[in-house]
């Protein structure tokens, strides 16, 4: 029965030069996902949604202008003086401006762009879960492909060995009970053969919906020990610093910070100022037009709301609060994340050197026992015995190798430097400010536009690369 060697393989659906097919590696597959995993994709939308929070707050600032028009048909009798008729029409324009609101649109453009950014550190955290997901689709086929290529191989030496056992039985050199141990060992086989390749069939659908196509062939994959921290005080340094959720809650107690502000300044005077122009046609019997302009100052100060806005202020101030709170709970389970992924790293490292020293005597166990049974110091149970602890042990390996593989990415997502800049990826990152700074200013438009105000082609793509375009 052979090993899986510590480092591992996995398929890839391109091509070389020459034609054959081409290997793909973890980082390869980890690149595939950033790239066409749908839930990534859906969290960068979401964002872009939530970059327009800053224009429309930012609509405080900026006048409104209206317009209207209108005609009609008058008739009217009059007796003596026969009937008359005209037709009144006419057009108005209106801008509002305002001046001062007690600060309340400064606040709200603040609270949107820290909603802004903690939306930023969301898609952070969204793009480690999948890369982390990535990993572990990967490593789940992996161990399947090497745990059913382990099975198959037990199938086959146990069927060698029924028939020997039968050809035995039929010369008189064993018993009938040796013939049963051996076809219920390789009827046992089997059946965990099956579970196994079942258990295979669901990590490369699990696979293929995360990294977007299915697995093919196996190339290496290896602990990145470089992008590891040196120390455990080091992972919990990083993890308290710049775990994405960590972030996310520091920008969402800043921005709970600006609600109380933004509610508050609706007790203060609020200053504005109206401008109208209007133009009638026939207003009146006699009068062929009249225009009418004026503007207007308007100040409001509010007295008294019936408590409802110092409710509002007081409910704001319990959220910050609570907020606050949840800035010092996020903290607390990055740090412990982070210790909880550095134990696990190094329980499997351990478990590694257990298991090779554990298959490694079972091998020479099971070589030992198979000479001694040649001779008549074994029975073939004992034989049965040994070749099953091997293979017990060689399942073993395999499942830790898997574990020491995604403890090592689970260790580094828990400080959160698992990204595709962090990992170098893909040539082109996806940038979150691009979309931001595009529309943080923009007064006119409902259509996606770039920074130069060209239309911009949005690209959805499906697992065959193929996309469709909204624009």
């Amino acid at each position: 029965m052979s090993l899986l060697c510590a480092s591992v393989a996995f398929a890839s659906v391109g091509t070389l030069a020459g034609g054959k097919a081409q290997a793909e590696t973890l980082r390869g597959a980890l690149a595939a996902a950033y790239k066409f995993n749908p839930e990534l994709a859906a969290e960068r939308s979401n964002l872009r949604a939530t970059d327009e929070n800053v224009p429309r707050a930012k609509s405080g600032y900026r006048p409104t202008v209206s317009g209207s028009a209108d005609v009609g048909s008058i008739k009217t009798r009059n007796r003596p003086g026969g009937t008359t008729a005209r037709n009144p029409s006419g057009y108005q324009l209106d801008i509002n401006q305002n001046l001062f609101d007690g600060f309340r649109t400064t606040n709200s453009v603040n609270a949107a762009e820290a909603i802004v950014r903690a939306g930023r550190a969301t898609l952070h955290s969204t793009e480690q879960t999948v890369l982390l997901q990535a990993v572990t689709a990967f490593m789940n086929v992996v161990r399947d492909q090497a745990i059913v290529r382990l099975r198959d191989n037990d199938v086959r030496v146990l069927s060698k060995n029924l028939k020997a056992t039968q050809e035995r039985f039929d010369a008189g050199e064993v018993t009938r009970t040796d013939v049963a141990q051996s076809r219920a060992r390789r009827a046992r086989s089997v059946s965990v053969l099956d579970l196994g390749r079942a258990n295979l069939k669901t990590s490369r659908a699990n696979y293929e919906r995360v990294v977007g196509h299915p697995p093919y062939r196996l190339a290496g994959a290896r602990v990145p020990e470089k992008r590891l921290p040196k120390s455990l005080r080091d992972a919990r340094h990083q993890a308290t610093n710049e775990s994405p959720s960590v972030v996310s809650s520091l920008y969402l107690e800043q921005a709970a910070r600006y609600n109380v502000e933004q509610i508050w300044g609706e007790l203060l005077p609020s200053v504005s100022v109206a401008g109208s122009f209007r133009n009638r046609f026939q207003p009146a019997k006699g009068l062929n037009s009249s225009q009418t302009s004026q503007v207007v100052g308007t100040l409001n100060v509010p007295i008294y709301t019936g408590g409802e806005v110092r409710a509002r202020v007081r409910q704001a101030k319990h959220l910050h609060v609570r907020q606050i709170q949840l800035v010092a709970q996020a903290r607390t389970q990055a740090r412990e994340a982070a210790v909880a992924a550095w134990a696990a790293l190094n329980a499997s490292r351990a478990q590694l050197r257990s298991d090779n020293a554990q298959v490694s005597a079972n091998r020479i166990a099971l070589t030992g026992v198979r000479e001694e049974e040649k001779v008549g110091q074994r029975t073939l149970l004992n034989v049965l015995d040994a070749e099953q602890e091997l293979l017990d042990s060689q399942v073993s390996l395999v499942s830790t190798q898997r574990d020491l593989i995604v403890n090592a990415y689970s260790l580094i997502s828990s400080t959160g430097r698992l990204t595709a800049k962090e990992l170098s990826l893909a040539k082109k990152i996806y940038d979150a400010e691009e979309h931001y700074f595009d529309v943080r200013r923009a007064w006119f438009g409902i259509s996606i536009t770039d920074r130069n105000g060209r239309r911009e082609r949005i690209d959805v793509w499906d697992s065959h690369g193929k996309g469709k375009s909204y624009k």
